[in-house]
């Protein structure tokens, strides 16, 4: 039987060594191990993997590709439904989509989908392997806003269909979050997000860097005197959070934004780059998500001391169990039923401490977490030089702002609906733009749709 099959393990860098290093900590699989966890799929006849995947990627159809050693195929198979493949087998949270509903996983462990589909994308590029087929060119100019994962998904199944797609991108360098937000040791931006953005260029897609979409054009602008038919807003959620604590303002006080953002895209942490940094001896990392293991990760590469301090337990941590067990593999040191209440600082506005209290669970939230609550006169002082603010983010108001006749929802966001249109005819939005800081896959799954939405419009305008 298959599922009597142990799941292949997957090979990294030893935790001592990695800890002083931005390489990659996962090193995948080769081909023997991905032709051997293939075997290990039972080609279920209603595949549930299929159904919780957002983009809905005919899982076992490449993975028997992969069993078979055809794993040109199986690239071709993702490509139907997937433009970033590589990211997603990296950054994806498999364990509650894909893999958390693979059959195996009830009496053991489910297939390592995520691990075959980086298997697939890496031979890929490694081989040259790209899908640039479309339909010919219909000469309709539709805009993208944003070139993180929603706004590539949409503009690559856009350029399929036939359509000219410019994507416009606030910063330096295409890729959003890609680029940006998540660390080079998990997901390698010269080879992997480079590679994958060139596939979507490939189509014919356009991309112009260092537009403020709200400032250097408007959406009117794009609609009304460019003659794009359609514009998507896919710009993500990069407006952090604070607590709104005494302290804030204190020099050595910074968004997990900012911190990755000067690490990542400005390569704060290479020697031949001049980019100032704010870590120091101990950094506090305030928050529980993939964002603050992110941050704390970070943190420990450039040589501080590193504690994440956390109002819940080390059950309601909301960030994946693999990123919680690669920070305490690399010495990072866990606060949990602590919550912030002050920043302390010296006379020259620099951090010195942070002031925390001590918390219990209570009642659930309307999530159904259970919500901390905190303890009288349990406060304490830890030392602290960097304090780093991991609270999720939420959108720019900029757009709605700029942009006659769009809404906004009580989130910040955009107003959309199930189908990514706005209160405005012709622009649609999807991923965080709309619903606030959440996973690349959910952000793609909106880009497919409004994809969708926006070529159902345009043939309905043809019509008219």
């Amino acid at each position: 039987m298959a599922n009597k099959i142990p799941r292949v393990p997957v090979r990294e860098q030893d935790p001592d060594v990695r800890r002083h290093n931005f390489e990659e900590v996962c090193f995948g699989y080769n081909r023997e191990e991905a032709i051997l966890e293939a075997g290990r799929c039972l080609n279920c006849k209603n595949p549930r993997c299929v159904q919780a995947c957002p983009v809905s990627i005919k899982i076992p159809l490449f993975i028997s590709n992969v069993l078979g050693e055809d794993f040109s195929e199986a690239a071709r198979v993702i490509s139907m439904d997937s433009s970033l493949p590589a990211v997603c087998g990296r950054v994806c949270p498999q364990e509650t989509q894909c893999e958390g509903s693979c059959i195996l996983g009830i009496k053991g462990q489910p297939v390592s989908i995520g691990k075959l589909e980086r298997f697939v994308a890496d031979w890929s590029r490694e081989n040259g392997i790209r899908f640039s087929e479309r339909e010919p060119s219909n000469g309709i100019k539709i805009a993208v806003v944003g070139s993180g994962p929603s706004g590539l998904a949409c503009a690559s199944d856009l350029a399929r269909m036939g359509y000219d797609v410019t994507i416009f991108e606030v910063l330096h360098k295409a890729g959003g979050v890609l680029e940006y937000g998540i660390p080079e040791f998990r997901l390698p931006k010269d080879t992997v997000v480079a590679y994958e953005i060139e596939n979507v260029k490939s189509l014919g897609v356009k991309i112009e860097t260092d537009v403020v979409v709200g400032r250097t054009v408007s959406i009117d602008d794009l609609m009304d005197r460019e003659n794009f038919r359609a514009v998507f807003i896919g710009s993500g959620a990069g407006l952090p959070r604070f607590m709104g604590i005494p302290g804030e303002n204190l020099n050595g006080v910074v968004s997990a934004n900012e911190f990755l953002t000067r690490n990542n895209l400005m390569k704060a942490f290479r020697e031949d780059y001049d980019t100032p940094n704010y870590t120091a001896g101990r950094v506090c990392v305030v928050g529980g998500g993939n964002v603050a293991m992110d941050s704390a990760r970070t943190a420990v590469r450039l040589g501080s001391d590193v504690t994440i301090v956390y109002r819940r337990s080390e059950k309601e941590l909301p960030a994946r169990a693999e990123e919680v067990q690669h920070a305490r593999e690399e010495g990072i040191k866990f606060m949990m039923l602590n919550n912030p209440v002050e920043i302390i600082g010296n006379e020259k506005g620099w951090v010195t401490s942070m002031k925390c209290i001590k918390m219990e669970l209570g009642e659930p939230d309307s999530g159904g977490r259970r919500s901390p609550v905190p303890i009288p006169g349990s406060e304490f002082v830890i030392d602290a030089d960097t304090v780093i603010m991991a609270l999720g983010t939420r959108p720019n108001p900029l757009l709605v702002r700029t942009t006659k006749g769009l809404e906004s929802n009580k989130k910040g966001g955009i107003t959309a609906d199930e189908n990514c249109a706005t209160s405005r005819k012709g622009v649609f939005a999807g991923g965080d733009a709309v619903t606030g800081a959440a996973t690349v896959i959910l952000a793609m799954g909106a880009g497919r749709r409004a994809a969708k939405s926006i070529n159902e419009y345009i043939r309905e305008q043809k019509d008219k």
